[in-house]
């Protein structure tokens, strides 16, 4: 590389690289709000939700697998070059999304846009590697991180902004000059060269990464959920899957060159941690996409309404992530994380046990009353936020310095799994359940019946079919607290923090001793 810029030079270089990285993660959530509007005007009708699931499990799956194989590249080819290419690739993406006709076009989209945009973070990581110091890295790393689980917070509240103002579609445009601009922006601050060494890239393990991904998700999606919770071909595509993603672990086991090469960590904490991450990924995408499902079906609110309900979750989320890593400074991040996951856990089934009419109760503390759904959403969200930070923690010093760049990306990795996995397992059972629950409504007609009789039947019919939606949420809600309830055991795995070491003494000191 060249010449390392001054330090203030440097702090510019990096703030452009977290802007870009917020940029990617925004597109990540901004579609959770808008997304009954998005697939409604492409013809695709509420009871059948299940063909609009592609479009959050499209832009994840990209996300993926372009994160650590276009990480690598930007080793090769320098870390400017990357992130341009990656920019454009993104504006590319949602310009197809934004001019999208038809839901294969839409997911067409959605998936070159989390490719491109799944390698901003790995390359902006990598930078921070370059320009700071190993002693003050890790803070670097700390805030790129930070950044990166803002957009889960920003997102579905920025999506539901723009959409109120220029639909849906201006989500998506206004994606292209903003990337247009980070491009000139990198352009002017990040620094230009090439790593000294040539750096082999493991292109083997991203195929077999992005296939194995590609493969589950497949197998889970069910354009036809009213017979089984999985379509004809799921189970040998699961299967064709996880041997997949088995050949993936032993490539990466035996390789030289490594897509995520985390030798010398500290495996059994790290790989806890790593499990714990898919977990509350797939808690978290559940409930960005279901609460609002909840919003616009069952409270009749729109997307505006519903991004007002899911801010009770968000905000929370944020202000305890804020709290987790204090609380991991000073306490073992184990119980942090255990803790964390189990408040999940509560809020979650507090969920599941909402009545079909939820807005209405109210929680009596005495001097005043809570609103049950928002006292509920809060208290999911301060146990999911909690993790954030120890999750982080532990993977770092779980790994040499030298890795720190790796294994964050590696918790984001894992954690963009879960949601991506989670959501598509959760949503083909959850919308199977919901075509059982209905297969015996028949949609009436206005047909031989006085205009009373319609409306009675009608009502009759929607009340059925809301009724089918409240046990459908429970039933995903109840599940997602089950996931929690396992990370907060896994989290028990991770191990205590080292005990600092101590410096032998000096030889006279030792004499003094003895």
């Amino acid at each position: 590389m060249s010449a390392v810029p001054p330090a203030g030079a440097r702090r510019v270089a990096i703030g452009v690289g977290g802007i870009v990285v917020l940029l990617a993660a925004i597109d990540a959530y901004v579609v959770v709000t808008v997304l009954v509007t998005m697939v409604g005007d492409l013809g695709v009708p509420v009871n059948h939700i299940e063909r609009a699931s592609l479009v959050v499990t499209a832009f994840l799956l990209g996300y993926v697998a372009g994160m650590p194989l276009l990480g690598l590249l930007s080793d090769r080819f320098g870390r400017r070059v990357m992130l341009q290419v990656c920019l454009a690739g993104f504006a590319a993406g949602s310009a197809v999304t934004a001019l999208a006709g038809s839901m294969p076009t839409l997911i067409t989209g959605r998936a070159l846009q989390g490719l491109a945009g799944g390698a901003l973070l790995p390359i902006t990581m990598a930078l921070a590697g370059d320009l700071w110091e190993e002693h003050r890295r890790s803070t670097v790393l700390g805030g790129v991180g930070a950044v990166q689980e803002l957009g889960s917070v920003l997102g579905p509240l920025y999506g539901a902004a723009i959409a109120a103002v220029a639909g849906w579609r201006g989500i998506f445009w206004i994606n292209i000059p903003v990337a247009v601009l980070a491009m000139l922006a990198v352009q002017w601050t990040v620094p230009g060269g090439r790593p000294a060494a040539r750096t082999r890239v493991d292109v083997v393990g991203g195929v077999l990464l992005a296939a194995g991904l590609g493969l589950l998700v497949a197998g889970l999606y069910n354009p036809d959920p009213g017979h089984a919770t999985l379509p004809s071909w799921g189970v040998p595509c699961i299967a064709a899957g996880l041997v997949v993603i088995v050949a993936f672990a032993v490539w990466e086991a035996r390789a030289r060159t490594r897509l995520l090469d985390l030798r010398g960590a500290r495996r059994g904490g790290l790989f806890a941690t790593l499990g714990v991450s898919l977990l509350s990924g797939a808690a978290l995408m559940t409930t960005l996409v279901d609460v609002q499902l909840v919003a616009q079906t069952l409270f009749g609110r729109d997307s505006t309404g519903g991004a007002f309900l899911l801010a009770r979750f968000l905000v929370p989320l944020a202000l305890a992530a804020a709290l987790g890593g204090v609380l991991a400074r000073r306490l073992d991040e184990r119980w942090v994380i255990a803790g964390g996951m189990l408040l999940a856990a509560v809020g979650y089934a507090r969920i599941a046990a909402w009545p079909l009419r939820a807005e209405g109760v109210a929680y009596d503390l005495g001097l005043f009353t809570v609103p049950r759904v928002d006292a509920d959403l809060v208290i999911a969200g301060l146990g999911l936020g909690l993790v954030i930070a120890p999750l982080s923690s532990v993977a770092l010093r779980s790994v040499p310095a030298l890795q720190h760049g790796i294994a964050s990306a590696a918790v984001v990795v894992a954690r963009m799994m879960g949601m991506l996995i989670g959501v598509a397992a959760l949503g083909a059972w959850g919308f199977h359940r919901f075509q059982t629950l209905t297969a015996h409504l028949a949609t009436p007609l206005p047909i031989g019946v006085s205009r009373t009789e319609f409306a009675r039947r009608l009502a009759a019919y929607l009340a059925a079919v809301k009724a089918a939606l409240h046990t459908e949420y429970s039933d995903i809600f109840w599940a997602t607290a089950a996931l929690c309830v396992a990370a907060a055991v896994l989290a028990l795995a991770i191990g205590g923090r080292p005990a600092p070491a101590t410096a032998a003494p000096a030889p006279a000191e030792a004499d003094a001793v003895t």
